[in-house]
């Protein structure tokens, strides 16, 4: 681990320029991965398809069932063979509940519609248990009579194995994350063309397997119209509206109440920090860009300098991931008046243990800090270490007309540079919100349809 003073002095060096030739570099979606040498990441590897139906077949039948009891924790299991040698142990409890019979399940809707109110989980017990129809099925027979049967395709793809249960997260929950630092932004941008997102399955998907792997993706050549964004948003799902309107206009205007319509500097930052449940992604679609030195984008994987500081500096990432922040905005825009407050650390970690949101921005950063005085200074010293990193490991380039630049909000820190606005030289930007649980519905839909074709 590095000590301190030279982490502090690592993290106060030169910023390292990439020079982007105030563009992106051109690349592909279908760029073979590699790994950086410094690399901070969750695993990558790409998805696996579902099985395709012409592959069921080749599953082996059951050789017996029989059910068991584990005398370590007394749990009352029923054993599968396979022919293949396999062997999977399943509680009685859960193959209960997941009666596929017609009075427990709801084969429409997917759905268990067993009646829980009267589900005895403590005297389950079998009077029988066989395979059943030439080795494609088990039959259970229970206690009170009711019967049920499994067919082995749905028995071993839910089979408990630790890799069977690390597979299926790994294939159907949400790709992994590659977290980047600014070394390895040339290796990770993925480009899709617009017409191609729109118009192709394949496209959508890739688009957003990158999207959700690297936290952001470029799409070029939309139209340079302001409705592009909606379009997209329809191909996973909805846009989520805010209380500035659904579509929104960025670009310089007097008397806003919001900063990202000034041509200062815009601070790097996510979005909407004060919603409890905020908007997943960004979408900014560029119209007209300024003609200016200024007006480049700036973004940096916040995930990646988070877990530089687990990693290098733990005390630091404590403080961040422990200490409640108020987040606020008040104002009034396109739905009203408003009047928000959302509390929750700048960095957020789930019940796995994964990182799950980045909250900051210093202009809805509330001055109301309701946490003990003496904690106040060693927070403020973090969080300025975390500020120095995201803009050590800060990207900057400028996209151009036509382009739609596509980030996660929930691990993405973005800004802006300031820019001479006149009349003649101005910058056009329209920006729409999707949600993650919209996109990765409609990922989990496209894999499916796509292995069937």
């Amino acid at each position: 681990m590095l000590s301190r003073q030279l982490f502090s002095q690592l993290v106060r060096g030169q910023r390292r320029v990439v020079p982007l030739a105030n563009s992106f570099p051109r690349n592909t979606a279908g760029v073979q991965l590699q790994a950086a040498n410094r690399h901070v990441h969750t695993d990558s590897g790409s998805l696996k398809r579902p099985h395709r139906s012409s592959e069921v077949h080749t599953v082996p039948r059951i050789r017996a069932a029989y059910q068991s009891q584990c005398s370590e924790h007394n749990h009352k299991m029923v054993v599968v063979e396979i022919s293949d040698g396999s062997r999977y142990e399943y509680p009685l409890v859960w193959l209960r509940d997941n009666c596929q019979c017609e009075s427990c399940y709801h084969a429409g809707s997917n759905s268990r519609i067993l009646d829980w109110e009267h589900f005895d989980v403590e005297h389950l017990q079998l009077k029988s248990c066989a395979e059943s129809d030439h080795g494609n099925k088990i039959k259970l027979v229970w206690s009170d009579g009711h019967k049920s049967q499994f067919g082995i395709d749905w028995l071993v793809e839910r089979n408990f194995s630790e890799e069977n249960r690390q597979d299926y997260l790994k294939e159907w929950y949400r790709p992994q994350a590659r977290l980047w630092g600014k070394q390895d932004f040339r290796d990770i941008l993925r480009e899709f063309q617009f017409a191609d997102v729109i118009n192709s399955d394949e496209a959508l998907k890739e688009w957003i397997e990158a999207l959700s792997r690297y936290g952001l993706a470029l799409i070029r050549n939309a139209p340079l119209t302001e409705n592009e964004c909606r379009k997209l948003a329809d191909r996973v799902g909805f846009i989520r509206k805010t209380h500035y309107g659904e579509e929104f206009i960025v670009q310089a205007k007097e008397g806003t109440s919001n900063v990202a319509y000034l041509s200062t500097p815009l601070q790097m930052h996510s979005d909407l920090p004060y919603y409890d449940y905020k908007p997943g992604c960004n979408l900014l679609h560029c119209l007209v860009q300024s003609q200016s030195a200024g007006g480049q984008n700036l973004i940096a994987d916040a995930f990646y300098v988070a877990e530089l500081m687990r990693h290098e500096l733990p005390e630091d990432f404590a403080i961040l991931a422990g200490t409640l922040v108020n987040w606020t905005d008040l104002g009034q825009d396109e739905g009203g008046q408003f009047h928000s407050i959302y509390r929750a650390p700048v960095i957020c970690v789930g019940r796995d243990g994964n990182l799950e949101r980045i909250n900051h921005s210093v202009p809805q950063r509330d001055s109301f800090f309701n946490i003990p005085v003496e904690k106040v200074e060693p927070w403020y010293r973090a969080m300025s270490t975390f500020v120095r990193l995201i803009h050590r490991e800060a990207v900057e380039f400028k996209t151009a007309p036509g382009d739609i630049l596509t980030f996660s909000n929930i691990r993405m820190v973005h800004g802006r540079t300031g820019y001479s606005d006149t009349e003649s030289n101005t910058r056009h930007i329209v920006g729409a919100y999707l949600d993650w649980d919209e996109i990765y519905s409609k990922l989990r839909v496209l894999k499916r349809k796509l292995s069937q074709e």
